[in-house]
């Protein structure tokens, strides 16, 4: 049984423009907080919501990630419109060298059409958006293992490119992505798949699909590790929960939302489908209560269950061995139910 990891989706801003000025100190609150608890650190890659404080996402986590050097830092999920593939490759490799192989690169299709037009991007359809990761995702990856690379394509080319120093470890790469063409090509090139503000409902579909996408091209599914992305508001009491989740309006529809308890019943069905990496929000910003509950309550609790449980089944097997007495495998048996 895999244990269970968290993340942080930081905050781009604070809705309450009174408060605007609390956020850089807040991010550093918030990741002095979660050190030696969570592994990781999430920004998004979006350039505007309507007139939301919103920083850029690759500045932010490179800026973070040198304050930081306990936690990984990556993206939830990088738009591949935004940056050149051969660019974002070098940029990636840097990152991951400076940082002493703590990056994680997330990658997406792209989807909100206001940014785009409103920067000048071109939004071509989701079919379209979905071919030109293809061949981004290409010429990273032969960026990043090849002396030079040439790749053309019908929407990106490089010629004899150097990428040094290279990336080592190379980052993990992560793609979003829930629809069957996104899922088969997640299912081709990435190490971990991400959903976003996905319900139980919706993922359970999206995991059949998922699993019949590893089937047919030929990856055993066991080796796609399953991650979730999206809004969490926590606290000890009901009340609490309501008071911080006032004007965020975040509900279980696809989100988390509620007491430890609560919280905990939410996440069993995605940890029963695979899921063991939740980046989760922190409802109330700058209030850091959500993160503060999350990191002391219910995550000892996701991984003190599961080893309870393991344990449970292991003591068994150790009774029924004893039972058989089976003077051989008892010494082992029993040495690591007490490590």
């Amino acid at each position: 049984m895999a244990k269970i990891t968290f993340g942080w989706s930081m905050p781009g801003g604070i809705r309450d423009k009174s408060k605007q000025g609390m956020l850089l100190d807040g991010l550093r609150q918030g990741l002095d907080l979660i050190s030696g608890h969570y592994e990781s650190a999430w920004y998004v890659d979006h350039l505007q919501f309507d007139d939301r404080q919103l920083l850029e996402g690759w500045t932010a986590v490179s800026y973070l990630a040198g304050l930081h050097p306990q936690l990984k830092f990556g993206h939830a999920v990088i738009c591949q419109s935004f940056r050149n593939p051969a660019l974002l490759a070098k940029m990636a490799a840097t990152l991951q060298y400076m940082s002493g192989g703590r990056f994680i690169l997330g990658l997406g299709a792209g989807w909100h059409e206001p940014e785009y037009k409103a920067y000048g991007y071109d939004f071509p359809s989701a079919g379209e958006r979905v071919s030109q990761l293809e061949e981004y995702v290409k010429i990273i990856k032969a960026l990043w293992s090849e002396e030079q690379a040439s790749f053309v394509g019908k929407y990106y080319r490089v010629e004899n490119a150097f990428c040094e120093p290279k990336p080592d470890p190379l980052p993990t790469l992560m793609i979003g992505g829930s629809k069957p063409r996104m899922l088969r090509l997640i299912a081709r090139e990435a190490d971990w798949w991400n959903v976003s503000w996905t319900g139980i409902a919706d993922y359970r579909e999206q995991h059949a699909e998922m699993e019949r996408a590893c089937n047919e091209v030929g990856r055993d599914p066991s080796t796609l590790r399953r991650t979730w992305f999206g809004g969490c508001v926590c606290a000890s009491t009901e009340a609490e929960v309501k008071r911080l989740n006032e004007g965020l309006d975040i509900s279980t529809d696809n989100a988390f939302i509620g007491t430890p308890q609560q919280i905990i019943a939410q996440m069993q069905p995605f940890i029963e489908l695979g899921v063991d990496y939740f980046m989760l929000g922190s409802g109330g910003f700058p209030d850091l209560t959500t993160l503060e509950t999350l990191q002391s309550e219910v995550l000892p609790a996701l991984n003190e269950g599961r080893f309870s449980s393991l344990t449970q089944r292991i003591q068994k097997r150790a009774a029924l061995l004893v039972h058989r007495g089976d003077e051989l495998l008892i010494p082992r048996v029993a040495a690591f139910v007490h490590i």
